[in-house]
C-alpha cells in the first residue's frame, strides 16, 4: 500500500484526553478516531491489527473443532427474562423496544441466544461434542468508558461456546480452549498470566482470566513467583504478615474521640495491625458484623460470595442495631452474625468496647467472640502464598480473555435439552469462552512501545515492512523504491512505501510512530553505493545491506 493513497492521520500532539499509552498512541499514530464517549472508529492501520488478531483466534478456534457462525446483535428480551438476567443486569445493558411494543435489548454477551440456538438444534448425546464460536459487536453501556479501546460501550469479542454430555467432557473442552488461549495470546506477543477469577453474572463453577501486565490495567492479580499461584485480587487466597504476639492483661483504655483505626492506633502508639476493624453490613437476612484486621481492608466482593449481595449499614442503623455508634465497636457479646478473616483467630487485638470513647486491649477469638472464618480481606503484595508461604507480588492487568465452565445455568434455563444413551432427557453441559480483540491490541501496545511510538509485534502489525524512499525527486531512488515494493508485494510481504513528498525527518517520525516492524531506507548516498539500510524497529539497529539482497533478508 501507498502512503499516499491510505488514510494515516497522524498527529505531533498529545490529545488532552488520552492518559493510556495505548490510548495516546493509537490516535496519535492514526488508528483509531473517537465519535463519543466509548464508541471508536478504526480506520484502515487499526482495523488491519484487529483483522490479523482476528485471523490469529480462527486458526487456534478451527484447530480445537470450532465452527464460526454469526449471531444477531438484536436479542428479544423474554431469552433474557428466562434466564432471569433481563432483571439481574442494571443498567450497562442497552434496553429498547421495537415498532410492535415488543422489548428488545442489545447483545453484551450471546449466551442465552448460543443456548436458544442448541437448545433447538441439539437433540441427542450423538450431537456432542459442539463448539460454536463468533466474532460479533457487543454493547455495554459503561458508566466510564476511558482508556481508550480498554473501555467501550461498543467492541468486537470472540466468543465461543462448548456444548457436552457430561463435566468430564466439559473438562476437555475447557483445557482445549485454555490452551488455544495461550498459542493465541503467545502468537500476538504479549507476556500474559491465566489466573483464578471470580464468574460474575455468567455464572457458574469454574473460572479464569488471562491477564496483560500493564500500568494501564483496571485489574490486578495476586501471584506467587515460588509456586505459581495465581489469581485476581477479587478471588485471591493469602495471608497477612503475622503480627507480633502481645501479652496484655485484658482491660478497658479510654480513647476520647477517637474512632479510626489510625486515630486509635496513634493515640494507643500501637501499628494498625494490632487492631480489629469492625463493619457492620446488611444483607436481605439481617445485620452481619465483617471483621479484618486494622491494617487490612475489607474485600466486598469475597464478602459478597459468602453473605450474598449488601450494603453498608448507615450510621442511625449501626447505633440502633449494636447499640453505639461507630468507631467504638467490638465482636464482644455481639447477637448478630460475625464474619471474620482467619488472620484474626490467633493472636491478642484491640477492638471498639462497645461503649463511647472506649476500646479494649486484649481481645481473643473464640475466648470473646466467635465467628465464621473466611478470608475477607484484600491480597496485598508481601501477603503470604497460602500454598507455598513465601511472598505474594500484586501486579496491574488488562483483562484480554476469560474462560467459564456454565454448567446447566443456561441449558436448564432455556430448556436446550438431548435424550441419552438410555433415553433419559438432561440438560447440556455448557462452557463460554471470550477473548477481546482490541484489549489484545490495546495490551500489545502498552507492552511495547516507546518515546517515539508503538513498536508492534511482528504478527499484529498492520504491515510487515515499510520502505522509506528519502528523496521523491530523486529518479534513481524512485527506480529502487518501486522495484522492492513490487517485488516484496510477489513474495507475499505486507508492505507500506511512503511515497510521499515530505522531508526525511517527518517520514521517520511518522514511521516510528507507526510503528511497523522493520523500514527500509532508501537514501541517496547508500543507494549510489547499491546499498539500503534496514533498520529493526524494536532494538533500534541498522544494517546496511546491498539492495539485491535485501528482499531476501526482509522475506525471513
Amino acid at each position: 500500500m501507498l502512503f499516499s493513497k491510505m488514510l494515516i492521520p497522524t498527529l505531533r500532539e498529545v490529545p488532552a484526553d488520552a492518559e493510556a499509552i495505548s490510548h495516546i498512541l493509537m490516535l496519535r499514530a492514526g488508528y483509531v478516531r473517537q465519535l463519543a464517549s466509548g464508541l471508536y472508529m478504526y480506520l484502515p492501520l487499526g482495523w488491519k491489527v484487529l483483522n490479523k488478531i482476528n485471523a490469529i483466534m480462527k486458526e487456534e478456534m478451527d484447530a480445537i473443532g470450532g465452527q464460526e457462525i454469526s449471531l444477531p446483535v438484536l436479542h428479544p428480551a423474554e431469552i433474557w427474562q428466562q434466564t432471569g438476567r433481563w432483571d439481574a443486569i442494571g443498567d450497562e445493558m442497552f434496553r429498547l423496544k421495537d415498532r410492535t411494543d415488543r422489548d428488545m435489548c442489545l447483545g453484551m454477551t450471546h449466551e442465552e441466544i448460543m443456548t436458544w440456538l442448541a437448545s433447538r438444534e441439539i437433540k441427542s448425546y450423538r450431537d456432542m461434542p459442539q463448539v460454536w464460536y463468533q466474532i460479533q459487536t457487543k454493547l455495554r453501556d459503561e458508566a466510564r468508558p476511558k482508556s481508550g479501546i480498554l473501555r467501550t460501550r461498543e467492541f468486537l469479542m470472540k466468543d465461543s461456546y462448548s456444548f457436552d454430555i457430561s463435566d468430564e467432557a466439559l473438562d476437555k473442552n475447557y483445557r482445549l480452549h485454555a490452551e488455544a488461549y495461550h498459542r493465541i495470546f503467545e502468537r500476538c506477543g504479549l507476556k500474559f498470566f491465566m489466573v483464578e477469577s471470580d464468574p460474575g453474572m455468567m455464572g457458574g463453577a469454574v473460572s479464569h482470566e488471562f491477564m496483560a501486565p500493564s500500568p494501564a490495567g483496571e485489574d490486578e492479580v495476586a501471584l506467587c513467583p515460588s509456586c505459581g499461584y495465581s489469581a485476581n485480587v477479587e478471588l485471591a487466597l493469602s495471608r497477612p504478615r503475622e503480627t507480633e504476639l502481645a501479652g496484655w492483661e485484658k482491660a478497658e483504655i479510654h480513647t476520647p474521640e477517637k474512632r479510626t483505626i489510625q486515630e486509635v492506633s496513634n493515640f494507643l502508639k500501637l501499628t494498625p495491625d494490632f487492631f480489629i476493624k469492625s463493619i457492620l453490613v446488611i444483607t436481605d437476612n439481617g445485620p452481619v458484623l465483617a471483621l479484618v484486621r486494622g491494617d487490612q481492608e475489607l474485600h466486598e466482593k469475597k464478602l459478597s460470595r459468602v453473605i450474598g449481595q449488601h450494603r453498608p449499614a448507615q450510621k442511625a442503623e449501626v447505633k440502633e442495631i449494636l447499640g453505639v455508634e461507630a468507631g467504638f465497636i467490638g465482636p464482644m457479646g455481639q447477637t448478630v452474625k460475625i464474619i471474620a478473616d482467619p488472620c484474626l483467630k490467633d493472636g491478642m487485638y484491640v477492638s471498639g468496647a462497645n461503649k463511647p470513647h472506649y476500646h479494649v486491649r486484649g481481645i481473643m477469638a473464640e475466648r470473646d467472640f466467635t465467628a465464621e472464618w473466611h478470608d475477607i480481606h484484600v491480597a496485598r503484595s508481601g501477603d503470604i502464598c497460602v500454598k507455598c508461604g513465601d511472598a505474594l507480588a500484586v501486579e496491574r492487568v488488562i483483562e484480554i480473555g476469560n474462560i467459564f465452565k456454565l454448567g446447566t445455568k443456561y441449558s436448564s434455563a432455556l430448556k436446550a435439552l438431548y435424550l441419552d444413551e438410555n433415553g433419559t432427557e438432561k440438560p447440556i453441559i455448557m462452557g463460554s469462552y471470550g477473548i477481546g480483540p482490541a484489549r489484545i491490541a490495546a495490551a500489545a501496545i502498552e507492552q511495547n512501545h516507546d518515546k517515539d511510538g508503538i513498536i508492534w509485534p511482528k504478527s499484529i502489525a498492520p504491515f510487515d515492512v515499510e520502505i522509506l524512499p528519502l528523496n521523491m525527486k530523486d529518479p534513481l531512488t524512485i527506480d529502487a523504491s518501486e522495484k522492492l515494493y513490487r517485488e516484496l508485494k510477489e513474495r507475499g510481504i505486507d508492505v507500506l512505501m511512503d511515497d510521499r513528498d515530505e522531508r526525511a525527518g517527518v517520514k521517520f517520525k511518522d514511521a516510528d510512530l507507526i510503528g511497523i516492524p522493520f523500514q527500509v531506507i532508501l537514501g541517496e548516498k547508500t543507494l549510489r553505493e547499491g546499498l539500503v539500510e534496514i533498520k529493526n524497529r524494536k532494538t533500534k539497529e541498522s544494517l546496511r545491506v546491498p539492495l539485491s539482497t535485501a528482499i531476501g533478508m526482509i522475506a525471513l
